[in-house]
């Protein structure tokens, strides 16, 4: 496993076993049945809903990546398109603040499902220590960003333990951190990324990585 110098590294790399899981088995089978439960408690929901009021702006389009029945979006906050991606279908149709949905696998096909430039900003709540492929979804949310866009990715700790990468298992919180600023470096097409601790006392922690595209 990777320590912090090696994810820090001005070309970081992967070793082998990084992205190994438990359970490799298909992704659609554990996600078959809905999960209609919140992975992160109520005051750190309030926290990532605040996080968005302030970097996300009204009319914005949003592609809410890893979705559920929940997106976590401020009610008071009028966005424009917001589109849900993720593996459960009957979770999406549930979730109020989506204007559209599809069930897609990421891990068996990083490619999101957009034309280019079709979204001002991509979110990820709580979900990215399930990618196995990530450098080449952040290829691809970088394409589907418009110039300036944003990419936020937040992070805490619950996870579905057999289907979390082993790195995440082995790491401390702060090296997560670090592993998902070389996604983004790696992935190339975004400026350089920025962290945030926005934990709320006394609750689950929140850590924000974010990046936005750079111009064409």
């Amino acid at each position: 496993m990777p320590t912090l110098s090696t994810v820090s590294d001005p070309a970081p790399r992967f070793p082998e076993g990084f992205f190994a899981r438990q359970d490799e088995r298909d992704d659609a089978r554990f996600y078959a049945e809905p999960r209609f439960v919140l992975h992160i408690d109520e005051a750190t929901v309030a926290a990532l809903s605040s996080v968005y009021a302030e970097v996300l702006t009204p009319g914005c389009d949003v592609l809410d990546l890893m979705s559920s029945w929940v997106s976590h979006l401020p009610e008071e906050l009028e966005l424009g398109r917001v589109s849900g991606l993720g593996m459960n279908a009957a979770e999406l149709a549930r979730n109020p603040r989506l204007s559209d949905h599809c069930v897609h696998d990421l891990n068996r096909d990083p490619e999101l499902p957009y034309p280019e430039k079709s979204f001002d900003a991509v979110v990820n709540a709580v979900s990215i220590q399930y990618l196995v492929r990530p450098v080449e979804v952040f290829r691809s949310v970088a394409r589907v960003l418009r110039p300036g866009g944003l990419h936020l990715v937040a992070l805490s700790h619950r996870c579905f333990p057999t289907k979390t990468i082993r790195a995440w298992h082995a790491l401390p919180p702060r090296e997560r951190l670090e592993v998902v600023r070389a996604y983004f470096m790696v992935a190339g097409g975004f400026e350089e990324a920025k962290v945030e601790d926005r934990s709320p006392f006394g609750a689950d922690p929140l850590w924000i990585v974010s990046a936005r595209r750079t111009a064409d």
